[in-house]
């Protein structure tokens, strides 16, 4: 299942918030299978997070979008979704019963807009905060709020799937440019992906679908190399 990450905030490009919603997105989306195709990062601006959505649900199985939700001027995610898909904006009778019923506010303690959600959307509850997420057709819309996003992928995190991915690492104390060759050789020998990223050592990250194939081209590469004395998490 390929999935592309797109969260939303013209705080996030101006550096005023670090993006950390779209790190952890990834590593659910990837332990879970699935493969994380693209991540971007949009404005508060409706025509680019339609745009953007638009292009990604082509090319992927579902799309993910954090951020932008609520009553508020600068929040237009949920338009943007809405002119994805061609749907008008709507009250949507189940957000607001969950609000009312389970969320502990009444209707009069809502914003206008709070509920509204593009038509024949499923309603996602917000059991951290206020704004409802949504699912149509292929997207998911989840908060911007760090502990909202999580706690409402929680009701989701089923819908994603794929085959396991087994990964290892093998920590080199040699420079990354020697390692070329070896790298190569394992590439043409083991059907796994490989990533290798320097710092006071070199972290071979072995990723694949077969945990047999992995542990194979782990001790493979470690008998051609200098292992470093040291945990994978000391060597960054």
């Amino acid at each position: 299942m390929n999935v592309s990450v797109v969260t939303v905030g013209d705080e996030l490009l101006a550096g005023e918030t670090v993006d950390t919603n779209s790190t952890w997105l990834a590593a659910q989306l990837t332990d879970r299978g699935c493969t994380v195709t693209r991540v971007t990062t949009v404005p508060d601006d409706i025509e680019v997070i339609a745009a953007v959505v638009n292009e990604y649900r082509a090319a992927s199985d579902a799309v993910v979008v954090t951020g932008g939700l609520g009553p508020t001027h600068d929040d237009r995610t949920m338009a943007a979704v809405a002119a994805a898909v061609g749907r008008e904006l709507e009250h949507h009778p189940e957000a607001e019963a969950w609000l009312t019923n389970d969320g502990g506010y009444s209707a009069d303690d809502l914003d206008a807009g709070t509920t509204d959600l593009p038509a024949g959307a499923r309603m996602l509850p917000n059991e951290v905060g206020v704004a409802p997420g949504a699912v149509i057709e292929s997207i998911y819309v989840l908060p911007g709020v760090p502990a909202e996003m999580k706690a409402m992928f929680d009701h989701v995190a089923a819908e994603f799937s794929g085959e396991p991915i087994y990964t290892d690492v093998v920590v080199v104390d040699e420079p990354e440019s020697a390692l070329l060759d070896r790298l190569a050789a394992v590439d043409d020998r083991f059907a796994v992906d490989i990533g290798s990223y320097p710092g006071e050592y070199v972290r071979v990250k072995f990723r694949g679908n077969d945990p047999d194939t992995v542990a194979n081209a782990v001790d493979w590469f470690a008998g051609q190399v200098t292992v470093a004395d040291v945990d994978d998490d000391e060597s960054e």
